[in-house]
């Protein structure tokens, strides 16, 4: 599955990840990318806007109630609710 099927596919329902870490430890992660879900996103003046990183994905961890990323080349599972 491809960065952006992934990401589409998080904005329309919740999903399982799991996927190696960098420090070699395995996650599972129940994450989303649903508008009704995420939290009113919060900028600050000095905030950098950061350029957009293609091998990896930002998603809100459900469990956590934050934000985490993953690297797609990292994904050992991606199943949706």
């Amino acid at each position: 599955m491809t960065r952006l099927e992934m990401i589409a596919k998080l904005k329309e329902s919740n999903c399982r990840v799991i996927f190696k870490k960098i420090n070699g430890e395995e996650r599972d992660m129940q994450c989303t990318l649903m508008e009704t879900v995420l939290p009113e996103l919060k900028t600050k003046s000095d905030d950098k806007k950061r350029q957009p990183n293609e091998s990896v994905i930002r998603a809100f961890d459900i469990n956590k109630q934050e934000f985490r990323s993953f690297k797609v080349d990292n994904v050992i599972s991606f199943t949706c609710v």
